[in-house]
C-alpha cells in the first residue's frame, strides 16, 4: 500500500465481515499493515481465503501474547503423519559390558554393524503381501522409509541382503550421509544383491572379494550329497515373495542345475581407525531362500565358511596380523536346521568338519530373536551374525526386536512401521586390547 493513500476495505472482505467478523478483522489488519506476521507463510494466506467451512478446521483456538493477529492456520501434511509411525531402532546393553562399565574397565574401540535384508522392490507387489497396507508397499514410500532407517542405527557398517535400486537410489544417498559402499548383483537376471555400507571415518576398506555360489556347480563331485529329496530337517516355509520357480532353470534333479541359484555373498577387509589399526574382516551373504532345498542351502553354507577361511589366510599374511571375523546375513535357516547346526557346529559334538569355529551373537548373549521375518505366511528367525571364536572383538549391546504382541508388528510385515518384511539385527562392538 502507498504513502498516504486511504484505508479501503478491499471488496472480497465485504461479505465475510458479515458472517465472520473476527476473520474479517484479520484480513483487514494484513492489508492496511501492508506485511504479514512473522509466523504466516504464504500457503496460511491462502488457506484464510478458503471457504468458511474449511477455514475454521485450520483455525487454532484463541490468540497468545505471541500471537497478536490471534490466528494461526497450519499445515500438516498426511504423509508425515505415516512417516512418524515408523520404529526407531534401540540398542540394550549386555550385562556385562555393564558390569565391566561400573567396575572403571578401561574402553577401547568401538564401532557398530547392522544386518539387514531390506527387502528388494523387485519382490514387492500386493499380490505378495496381501496383508501389507498397499501404500507402504510403493516404492516412493518405502525408498524413503528404508532410506530413513539405515541412517537412523547410525551404523559404522551395514551389511545388507536383497539391495536392489543400488546404483539409481540407495548409493548416492548413502555418500550423502558419508558412507561408502561395495556392492555385488545376483547372477543371471536377478536384480537384487548384497551390500556393505561403511563409513571410512572410521574404517579403510583394504581388500574386498566376492562370493558367487553358481561356482558349486564347477566344484561340483558326484559324490557330493547333493540330492532332490526334501530333508525332514529343513526350515518352516518362508513366503517365496515372487522368487524365482526352481523348475524353469532345467532339471532340478541336475544336481548342476540345482546348485546355480545365482545367490552371492561379499567379503571385505577393512582396516580400523583405532590406535591398534586393528584388521576386521566382514562377510556378507544370502543363501538360498527354498526350504525344500536344504541340500542346497548346505552346500552353500558350507562354501561360504571355506571362502571366508581362505579369505582370512590372505589377509593375515598380507599384512601380518591376526583379524577378527564378523560373517552376517540372511541365512534362510532357523535354530537348529542343519545349515544353522553346521554354522556353529564346532561348538558342539557334531562329527562335521567346519573351518571355522562360529558363535552366534544373539544365541550367546540371552539366545537367538523370537523371529526375524514376521508374515501371515511363516514367523521365525533367519537372520544372524556370528563371530569367529578368538576374535579380538566383543559386543557391548545388541539391537533390539519387537516381541511378537508388539503392536507395530500386528498383521505381518511390510506396514508403515517396518518397510521390510525382515527385521534388523546389530550389534556394539569394543575392540579388546592387545
Amino acid at each position: 500500500m502507498r504513502k498516504g493513500s486511504p484505508t479501503r476495505t478491499p471488496a472480497p472482505f465485504l461479505v465475510v465481515r458479515q458472517q465472520e467478523p473476527e476473520l474479517a478483522s484479520f484480513l483487514f489488519w494484513l492489508c492496511a499493515n501492508d506485511h504479514r506476521p512473522p509466523m504466516l507463510k504464504p500457503h496460511t494466506i491462502w488457506a484464510a481465503t478458503l471457504p468458511l467451512s474449511l477455514g475454521r478446521r485450520l483455525l487454532l483456538p484463541k490468540s497468545s501474547p505471541s500471537n497478536p493477529c490471534g490466528r494461526r492456520l497450519p499445515f500438516r501434511p498426511l504423509c508425515k503423519r505415516r512417516m512418524s509411525a515408523q520404529a526407531q531402532p534401540r540398542f540394550a546393553p549386555l550385562p556385562t559390558a555393564q558390569t565391566e562399565s561400573d567396575a572403571g574397565a578401561e574402553e577401547g574401540y568401538q564401532f557398530r554393524l547392522v544386518s539387514y535384508n531390506i527387502l528388494a522392490q523387485v519382490y514387492v507387489k500386493s499380490a505378495f503381501f496381501p496383508h501389507s497396507p498397499s501404500a507402504s508397499l510403493k516404492w516412493k514410500a518405502r525408498s524413503k522409509a528404508v532410506l530413513a532407517e539405515l541412517k537412523s542405527f547410525q551404523a559404522d557398517l551395514m551389511c545388507i541382503q536383497e539391495l536392489d535400486e543400488y546404483e539409481t537410489f540407495y548409493k548416492k544417498n548413502m555418500e550423502s550421509s558419508g558412507y561408502s559402499s561395495i556392492y555385488v548383483q545376483r547372477s543371471g537376471d536377478k536384480r537384487d544383491g548384497c551390500g556393505i555400507f561403511y563409513k571410512p571415518k572410521s574404517m579403510e576398506l583394504m581388500q574386498k572379494e566376492v562370493i558367487h555360489y553358481n561356482d558349486l556347480v564347477e566344484t561340483y563331485r558326484s559324490s557330493d550329497n547333493v540330492i532332490s529329496a526334501t530333508s525332514d530337517n529343513s526350515s518352516p516355509a518362508e513366503e517365496s515373495s515372487g522368487k524365482e520357480d526352481n523348475s524353469k532353470h532345467g532339471d532340478p534333479n541336475d544336481p548342476r542345475v540345482r546348485l546355480k541359484r545365482d545367490c552371492v555373498g561379499l567379503l571385505a577387509a577393512f582396516k580400523l581407525t583405532d590406535p591398534c589399526e586393528h584388521i576386521l574382516i566382514v562377510a556378507n551373504t544370502h543363501i538360498y531362500w527354498d526350504p525344500a532345498w536344504i541340500d542346497v542351502k548346505l552346500a552353500q553354507a558350507k562354501y561360504l565358511l571355506s571362502k571366508v577361511s581362505e579369505f582370512e589366510n590372505v589377509i593375515s599374511n598380507k599384512f601380518t596380523c591376526k583379524p577378527s571375523v564378523i560373517i552376517a546375513g540372511d541365512f534362510n535357516s532357523t535354530p537348529g536346521d542343519k545349515v544353522y547346526n553346521y554354522l556353529v557346529s564346532a561348538n558342539s559334538e557334531s562329527t562335521d568338519e567346519v573351518p571355522l569355529k562360529l558363535r552366534s551373537l544373539y544365541a550367546a548373549n540371552g539366545g537367538e530373536p523370537e523371529y526375524t521375518n514376521y508374515t501371515p505366511g511363516f514367523t521365525g528367525t533367519l537372520d544372524y551374525i556370528f563371530l569367529l571364536d578368538g576374535s579380538s572383538v566383543k559386543p557391548t549391546s545388541l539391537l533390539c526386536l519387537p516381541r511378537g504382541d508388539s503392536a507395530d508388528v500386528e498383521g505381518g510385515l511390510p506396514n508403515f512401521h517396518h518397510p521390510s518384511d525382515h527385521l534388523p539385527i546389530g550389534a556394539d562392538f569394543q575392540v579388546l586390547s592387545s
